[in-house]
């Protein structure tokens, strides 16, 4: 494992590494990623609406770097399927993280949490994703991670700067300034596969009992968590301090 002085928060002027990163277009932002945190670098993937362009782009331009995918054991069946296409399909093997507690359990124990307001969405968040990511962070000895994130997703999102620090992990979004258009074109570009829920007006993608269709929901925004919130956790200033190595 890599000292201390190698770690992506340690000697790194966050605003030239961010003017530099915005100079590029996708391809050269996963390249200059890969090249200079060689080893200390994943990308996370929820195998959602849009996800084959994230990752045909690092298997593309960085192929070395390992594919996250946390599953919190409620997503879609079809995401499960999705995961399968794509993984056959760009020919990679995701790294899977799952709670350390099953939904079984959490259920008997603590009910549907996703059921109990603000709180409850706040424990759930932090069983089944925060801590499976940090987990796999430790594990793959990464203290920088790519995600799809991207602006045009919600009005939550918008703000969103290309590389930000959460404690000692440095998340990077190559694809932040993308509109849904460019990833269209990508997607028609590359033959790529949407994901099975795509066509049943589905505009965004997570867990079974918190995702909407667009139609019933009413707005892009109301599509998670009945629009209580938009972000599902790992996004979140409340999750920052969980992502340490």
């Amino acid at each position: 494992m890599s000292t201390t002085g190698r770690r992506s928060g340690s000697g790194l002027d966050l605003e030239q590494f961010r003017g530099r990163l915005e100079r590029l277009d996708g391809a050269g932002r996963i390249r200059l990623l890969a090249e200079k945190f060689r080893g200390r670098l994943v990308v996370s993937s929820s195998f959602g609406l849009q996800s084959a362009v994230m990752l045909h782009l690092f298997r593309e331009h960085a192929p070395e770097v390992p594919v996250v995918f946390v599953d919190t054991g409620y997503l879609f069946r079809e995401t499960y399927l999705y995961a399968v296409q794509l993984e056959e399909r760009l020919g990679f093997s995701a790294h899977v993280y799952q709670p350390a507690m099953t939904a079984a359990r959490q259920e008997a124990l603590h009910g549907r949490l996703w059921e109990q307001g603000a709180d409850g969405l706040e424990r759930y968040a932090r069983l089944n994703k925060i801590e499976p990511m940090s987990r796999a962070l430790r594990d793959l000895g990464a203290d920088v991670w790519a995600s799809g994130l991207r602006r045009a997703h919600s009005d939550d999102r918008a703000g969103r700067r290309i590389v930000e620090r959460q404690a000692r992990t440095l998340k990077v979004y190559p694809i932040v300034d993308w509109d849904d258009g460019q990833v269209s074109d990508y997607m028609r570009e590359h033959d790529l596969p949407a994901h099975p829920l795509a066509a049943a007006g589905f505009v965004t993608m997570g867990d079974w009992h918190s995702t909407a269709p667009a139609g019933a929901a009413g707005s892009r925004e109301a599509t998670r968590f009945g629009g209580r919130k938009y972000e599902c956790g790992l996004h979140l200033e409340s999750g920052v301090r969980d992502f340490q190595i």
